[in-house]
């Protein structure tokens, strides 16, 4: 029953009570079952869950938070130099700010649900666009496949695919940029 998806489970939960306590107004799923039904969500990487028969309703949700972790500076010993040349400097911050203002320019195809990105339609067929690919507003760009059913992504502009932003098989959120589009 492990295999089962949280709605599958949940559904199943549900007919089992309805069966046999119909006629009676006791709740469908005691607290074992929520906190397996959570693991289950969980596992799967669901960020909200909905359930709701004639007796009850649960929904469960998960807040994702994204943690900034500052990197290490290096350890100052006492009376040692330790601030950067000029040209040091600029080298550093340079890249970085070219990456963010070229990012910036592009128009960005993102996940309109949450689910698992794939670039092609099945594992030993080509992905539908690559880095380089020229797109038409009808062009499907990929998959996202959300609680087993397959949703193709059209472009919705005309351009060339600039940056990939997901690796095939990885889950997507809502609004998460999954291409970088050169306008044109």
């Amino acid at each position: 029953m492990a295999d089962k998806s949280a709605a599958g489970k949940a559904e199943d939960m549900g007919e089992d009570k309805k069966s046999t306590t119909r006629a009676t107004t006791e709740p469908s799923f005691n607290l074992d079952e929520l906190r397996e039904l959570a693991d289950l969500v969980n596992k799967h990487g669901f960020t909200d869950f909905e359930f709701e028969n004639e007796n009850i309703r649960v929904r469960l949700s998960k807040q994702v938070t994204t943690q900034f972790i500052a990197p290490q500076q290096p350890a100052v010993i006492p009376g040692q130099f330790t601030q950067p040349s000029a040209a040091e400097a600029s080298f550093q911050s340079s890249p970085v700010q070219e990456s963010v203002d070229y990012d910036a320019s592009l128009y960005k195809i993102t996940s309109p649900i949450v689910g698992t990105f794939y670039r092609s339609p099945a594992p030993d067929k080509p992905p539908y666009v690559s880095e380089g690919s020229r797109v038409t507003p009808e062009t499907v760009v990929c998959i996202v496949e959300a609680m087993k059913l397959m949703n193709e992504i059209q472009a919705e502009t005309t351009g060339e695919i600039v940056k990939i932003y997901v690796e095939n098989g990885e889950p997507v959120e809502f609004g998460q940029p999954l291409f970088g589009v050169k306008k044109q």
